[in-house]
């Protein structure tokens, strides 16, 4: 049996003990601790932490949930790390992302479903009563929750738009896939008034609130949801800190949510947003290319090094990231969630 040390983002140490045959998930819950995962099969990177000291063997992984550059880093995920020595390990979350008991599963209310954008839907859903959590909302603003439908289909995660609420109001954008479980019920079957099961909230992608340092957000696609979710908080809290989204999609007429974007421009005045098309087929007065592209050439006249936080395809977190070393971001200063169609 070893000794495991886990430090959060904001000082705090989890402890626990961890057989040579678990996974580092797994003895933390058999310990009653809840660390951040969503796939558990090393598919997506929602349990990566850093090892600061001690040995591990990682199991089968996919470089989609854990790049090489992470791995040499010192990086691992703790659903395929089985411990071979005391281990101290460093967490990119605070304490508030980690639970003492099981994920919530909760009941909640189809009460509106709209297009978006091309391809894109808002979903609003509002919890039902609970006997155990009430019907507040409570998360930290960037986290994800699992849906599944009464038919018992396979859970699919996304990622929350809004900010926590006492109303237990959920608000998603999620992009229909071809021939996607979920996406097949959103386009055939949803109707107003539909129950879905919601297991969250989960997830470590959340704001640094130790950090000073300005906060640009690079996100693609759907990955601007939890984006909108922390620039919400911050203008609920009044947060003066500087920020900056880089909002990028391939086509005019997937942007989504600009009304959203307006609205946090005039509580949030410091932010600066770059809505980043990549290849539009029409005129268009804003960035031409991606995301990444804007985010490398603001940062090569920035008098300041920010925290970037990172949402969208595996593509983009490793272009964001290259970016960002190359003009001296530090590697734990940049923030990531990767998403994959299911």
């Amino acid at each position: 049996m070893y000794k495991v040390s886990l430090l959060t983002r904001d000082g705090a140490t989890i402890a626990f003990d961890a057989d040579p045959s678990d996974t580092l998930l797994d003895a933390a819950e058999r310990a009653n601790i809840y660390l951040p995962s969503s796939c558990r099969e090393g598919g997506c990177g929602a349990c990566r932490v850093a090892r600061a000291s001690g040995d591990v063997e990682l199991m089968s992984y996919s470089s989609v949930a854990l790049s090489e550059d992470e791995r040499m880093a010192g990086d691992i995920l703790l659903c395929r790390a089985q411990p071979r020595s005391d281990l101290a390990l460093r967490a990119p979350f605070d304490e508030a992302a980690v639970g003492f008991a099981p994920v919530p599963e909760r009941r909640a209310t189809l009460v509106a479903i709209e297009p978006a954008c091309s391809g894109t839907l808002r979903l609003q859903l509002q919890y039902e009563d609970d006997p155990t959590f009430g019907r507040a909302a409570q998360f930290t603003a960037g986290q994800f929750i699992e849906l599944t439908l009464p038919d018992g289909s396979p859970k699919r995660s996304y990622s929350l738009a809004n900010a926590p609420n006492w109303d237990g109001t959920l608000e998603l954008f999620i992009r229909l896939q071809p021939h996607g479980a979920f996406s097949d019920y959103l386009r055939d079957r949803a109707a107003i008034g539909d129950t879905l099961f919601v297991r969250g909230p989960q997830g470590q992608f959340t704001l640094d609130e130790s950090s000073a340092a300005p906060r640009w957000f690079v996100v693609g696609g759907t990955g601007l949801a939890p984006a909108l979710s922390m620039l919400r908080q911050m203008a609920e809290f009044a947060d003066q800190r500087s920020c900056r989204l880089f909002f990028g999609v391939n086509k005019v007429d997937e942007l989504f949510a600009l009304d959203v974007i307006e609205e946090l421009k005039a509580a949030l005045p410091q932010l600066v947003v770059t809505l980043c098309v990549w290849k539009p087929e029409q005129e268009w007065r804003d960035f031409v290319g991606t995301p990444v592209e804007a985010l490398a050439l603001a940062l090569s006249t920035a008098s300041e090094t920010p925290d970037i936080y990172v949402c969208g395809p595996p593509a983009l977190i490793a272009a964001a990231e290259e970016a960002g070393r190359a003009a001296g971001v530090p590697h734990d200063r940049i923030f990531s969630e990767k998403f994959t169609a299911a």
